[in-house]
């Protein structure tokens, strides 16, 4: 993208940059969408486990959350309040798609929506941990995407997915029993990172719509 906003070498906090977009420097926006792409796309991945709706629930969250930025009081950070939207947005997306599946009879060649990860997981991973992030039931999933791969406390945690702190712990534990296997040293390069050809898109298609760029 061109014209993108001036980025100094200070720090620039959340509520700075809401501060400043509420008072008309709306193209900075595009500084919180780079901020937590990576974040939401990793939950997208989590819960809808199929690219192409992950990135299109990304969007449709960014929007929400840019066009109830007056509205947002500070109660909880603005990435608590952005997960919230984005899970609200995944969970409305896979009940809408369970609703076309069972409206619909399944062709012989048909491909369960759950083989995806392993379609779309960078090449260099092998199978068996592929397979292990993918089998995982989503509840589990969830906190371990949140704690292990986005370093969220378990209190950030708690917050985003509004369980108990006690219940964060139990179920990170839980998911790293069944994965039988540190994954720690290669969550982070491998598993659903979001590169900068898919942030750029992502960017461009949310200020385009919010008319913030022509």
């Amino acid at each position: 993208m061109t014209d993108q906003p001036d980025i100094t070498l200070r720090p620039v906090s959340d509520e700075e940059l809401i501060a400043r977009i509420l008072a008309g420097e709306k193209r900075l926006f595009e500084l919180l969408i780079r901020r937590y792409n990576q974040r939401l796309y990793r939950i997208g991945m989590s819960i809808l486990e199929n690219e192409a709706e992950a990135e299109d629930a990304m969007q449709t969250a960014y929007i929400n959350a840019y066009e109830h930025l007056p509205g947002f009081e500070q109660r909880s950070s603005f990435g608590t309040w952005l997960i919230r939207i984005m899970l609200n947005q995944c969970y409305e997306q896979k009940r809408k798609r369970r609703l076309i599946l069972t409206n619909f009879e399944q062709p012989d060649n048909f491909v369960s929506m759950s083989t995806a990860v392993n379609e779309l997981a960078n090449k260099e991973l092998g199978n068996a941990l592929r397979q292990a992030v993918a089998k995982l039931p989503e509840k589990y999933r969830l906190v371990f995407v949140l704690r292990e791969i986005e370093d969220l406390s378990v209190r950030e945690t708690s917050a985003a997915l509004n369980i108990e702190e006690s219940n964060v712990k139990v179920r990170l534990n839980r998911a790293k029993t069944m994965l039988r296997e540190n994954l720690d040293g290669y969550m982070k390069s491998h598993v659903y990172s979001f590169h900068l050809a898919k942030c750029d898109r992502i960017v461009d298609h949310v200020l385009r719509h919010l008319g913030i760029i022509a």
